[in-house]
């Protein structure tokens, strides 16, 4: 009889707990994804054809991704060699993404620099110049970032850079460090995009992961020269990502555009009770 009565008291505590467990027995929240592409496009120059200018090409390769998110280095802005207009300002306008250009030089009659385009608002679009040693001959650099407001009204800060292509790593070293010094401050999540000119073990590298988390960590597939690539040079970072979770990394093999290969990150952040 004791036994039975045990059992009984048993059900009871297992029914009267199942609601408590069937919380954690939920399937897993519907998220959205969200992909972000860093990518040097040279100018739209692809290497086997000197002289030549491909947009398409690069403008095929960026929607063959289906990136949210452009880190864009190396555009030209009405310059001789590539003709008219701005070439992140075509590539938005034939991918429906708003744009905002960051210029560097003077070059050719217009424009060099770099770029973010998103398929989502763009808002409090800043340009930072990145300092360069007096002496060097270093290009100038700079720093753009972007606050993109994306579904369920979460926001993200978005930067692009394109640092020094300098042998020794000099003004790569001021660049990075002012990056982390500009953005140490900024609240909520940071992704960052760019041609950093330097591979994982350099100090340039080793200061991005003192505030960065790169999406790629252990044996990067390389991403330069496209046709044989042997250096990880492009890089996507991130910190502070609340909601948001890296969920993949990957190199896109396409040797033709450009001398760089693109690099695409895959993050994911739940979908709001509101918008389920």
């Amino acid at each position: 009889m004791m036994n039975n009565k045990r059992i009984i008291i048993l059900l009871g505590i297992v029914f009267c707990t199942i609601p408590f467990f069937g919380f954690w027995l939920k399937p897993n929240k519907k998220m959205y994804e969200l992909k972000v592409l860093s990518y040097n496009i040279h100018h739209a120059n692809p290497p086997s054809q000197q002289d030549s200018i491909d947009l398409n090409a690069i403008i095929k390769v960026i929607e063959s991704t289906d990136a949210d998110l452009l880190a864009l280095q190396e555009i030209d802005d009405n310059t001789l060699r590539s003709g008219h207009g701005n070439q992140a300002t075509i590539i938005a306008e034939a991918l429906g993404m708003q744009v905002f250009f960051g210029k560097t030089i003077d070059f050719q009659g217009g424009g060099y620099g770099i770029a973010i385009l998103s398929r989502f608002p763009l808002a409090n679009s800043q340009i930072y110049r990145l300092p360069t040693q007096e002496g060097t001959g270093g290009e100038p650099r700079v720093l753009i970032t972007t606050r993109v407001s994306l579904q369920d009204g979460q926001e993200v800060t978005f930067a692009c850079t394109h640092l020094d292509a300098q042998r020794t790593d000099t003004n790569r070293q001021l660049q990075i460090d002012k990056i982390t010094e500009l953005t140490r401050s900024l609240n909520g999540p940071l992704i960052i995009g760019g041609d950093f000119n330097a591979e994982a073990g350099t100090e340039v590298i080793d200061s991005l992961d003192t505030f960065f988390t790169r999406t790629c960590l252990v044996n990067c597939p390389p991403t330069i020269p496209a046709d044989a690539p042997a250096k990880t040079i492009d890089f996507i970072a991130f910190k502070n990502t609340g909601h948001l979770m890296l969920k993949q990394h990957q190199v896109i093999q396409e040797p033709y555009a450009s001398d760089h290969l693109p690099v695409l990150a895959t993050f994911s952040y739940p979908v709001s009770s509101a918008h389920k």
